[in-house]
């Protein structure tokens, strides 16, 4: 088959400005002229949640709440059907967008859910959605492209555009009206010819913010006035909490926006350790992301993808009662938090994390090195999400209910006889 690139769009020329993200070279690595390693890869900056994660796992009467992860096994229907696949001789290679029956059975479970067609063409099968973000980093992003973000976020999107050589610009969330609120008028004005994607996680990680329809809206039509692609993590689109889903961008487009939706078996189907997710964009992607999987991974584990496809079809069970214990965890969460003194809790409106904020606390690692030290509670430092993310701690709270009641009575202990530490 001969790929033939689309007609989008020339690439307007670049602003005048850095080609890079400016924050120094991590402290782990250290480039050499005489070559060591590359820039790219010293220049990367380390996690903090795994810094925090390392410092812990292992160790007796830990409640680590520090990943993003429920403590919930995948739905035994995924399990039986990877079990049969793998007795059934299913080791080998596989298409490199997937096989045909799960980009079928994905295109069902989006009409069945969202009411919207797909045409299984538009499907691409990842090794994980983190994969899928590499990929969608990969096949749109040149060396100083810009990125605009909407943050605090996941550290690893922000460092997967990096890698591809993105200037990644964030705009940040601000607490308004009792919910982290985004200044949609302040974004679109920074999103003209000069920018390359737009990124959008919601419901996101960490905060729990959750676009509304009009912030969609308004944020595809100026993407789409300006020829820019909208990137969308849907990572926790059923994980919205009064909904069956969250708004989302493919239920308000044309199969030929310059729109990627990103998504992920991990969070609503409990399948973190399975890596297993899928992107959809428009059809003349199709070729090169191919080639892009093919020359990454070559293809997603059959047996995976067969309890993928089992998953989609009979699964719907297990995520309704996901969504049912978050439902009562979420109360249970603000309950606690909100009666102790100096932190400042919004209600998250998706996901399930709680990203509080610590009145006086300006190292966010030191402090959650601190608690775990202290009180055996593993929380994410907010500095982890972008500088905007300072003076915050990440909670996930997808935990059995006394687990969590345990975890929440320690901090607030913590909290209320520790003094100057934060």
């Amino acid at each position: 088959m001969v790929y033939t690139r689309p007609s989008w769009p020339k690439r307007p020329p670049r602003e005048p400005g850095p080609t890079h993200d400016p924050r120094p070279p991590s402290p782990t690595f250290e480039y050499s002229e005489q070559g060591a390693i590359s820039r790219r890869a010293a220049n990367l900056a380390p996690s903090l949640i795994r810094d925090i994660a390392d410092s812990g796992i292992g160790q007796a009467d830990i409640i680590p709440l520090w990943f993003g992860e429920g403590c919930w096994p995948s739905p035994d229907v995924a399990v039986e059907a990877a079990r049969r696949a793998l007795a059934g001789g299913d080791h080998f290679y596989q298409p490199n967008s997937g096989k045909p029956e799960l980009r079928e059975e994905l295109s069902a479970y989006h009409r069945r859910i969202y009411g919207v067609e797909i045409d299984p063409r538009r499907i691409t099968v990842t090794a994980s959605g983190m994969q899928a973000l590499a990929l969608v980093a990969q096949v749109l992003v040149d060396p100083g492209d810009r990125a605009v973000v909407v943050g605090p976020v996941w550290p690893n999107i922000r460092e997967t555009l990096r890698i591809s050589g993105a200037f990644v610009v964030e705009h940040a969330l601000r607490p308004a009206g009792g919910r982290w609120s985004l200044d949609v008028e302040r974004l679109t004005d920074d999103i003209g010819d000069n920018t390359r994607l737009v990124f959008i996680n919601s419901p996101a990680n960490p905060t729990g913010w959750t676009a509304t329809p009009e912030e969609l809206d308004a944020i595809i039509e100026h993407c789409r006035r300006h020829k820019v692609w909208l990137v969308a993590d849907d990572a926790y689109s059923r994980l919205c909490y009064g909904h069956r889903y969250a708004p989302c961008a493919l239920t308000r487009t044309e199969p030929d926006d310059l729109v990627i939706s990103v998504n992920t078996f991990s969070k609503a189907w409990s399948m973190t350790g399975w890596r297993l997710g899928w992107m959809i964009a428009p059809a003349d992607l199709e070729a090169p992301l191919a080639m892009l999987t093919e020359f990454n991974i070559a293809g997603a584990p059959g047996f995976v993808q067969a309890a993928g496809i089992a998953a989609l079809r009979d699964g719907e069970p297990d995520v309704a009662l996901l969504q049912q214990r978050l439902d009562a965890l979420r109360p249970l969460v603000g309950e606690h938090l909100m009666g102790i003194a100096g932190l400042r809790y919004l209600e998250p409106e998706g996901a399930f994390y709680s990203f509080f904020g610590v009145d006086g606390m300006t190292d966010s690692v030191a402090a959650a090195k601190h608690i775990l030290a202290t009180c055996g509670v593993g929380l994410a430092p907010g500095r982890a999400f972008g500088p905007h993310g300072e003076g915050h701690l990440r909670l996930c709270f997808a935990q059995p209910p006394e687990t969590l009641t345990t975890a929440l009575e320690r901090l607030a202990d913590y909290f209320s006889n520790t003094a100057g530490i934060h």
